[in-house]
């Protein structure tokens, strides 16, 4: 079994029974200056630990804004990296 496919089907393991899950889809990152990564979170919160970065693109694995602030947050992942990120600035590829 290769890495990839291993990694897709402990991906609920990693997520947790009360994370968003979906299918996984690509999105790439827009709508930041030219050059800026966006912030991979530990929780769906602007003040919580950052955890990575994403500069190009993720796998998304459900989005919700049931969060404190009511800003949406998709729960993504890249390379090894797992965590939350804006919404806004996702876009599917």
């Amino acid at each position: 079994m290769t890495f990839p496919r291993l990694a897709l089907l402990l991906l609920p393991a990693v997520f947790g029974a009360g994370a968003a899950h979906a299918d996984p889809e690509a999105y790439r990152v827009t709508g930041l200056a030219p050059g800026e990564p966006m912030s991979i979170r530990a929780e769906p919160d602007a003040a919580a630990e950052v955890v990575g970065e994403i500069r190009r693109r993720a796998l998304v694995f459900g989005c919700t804004n049931d969060t404190p602030s009511r800003t949406t947050w998709c729960r993504v992942s890249v390379g090894r990296t797992v965590g939350w990120a804006r919404r806004r600035y996702l876009t599917p590829d």
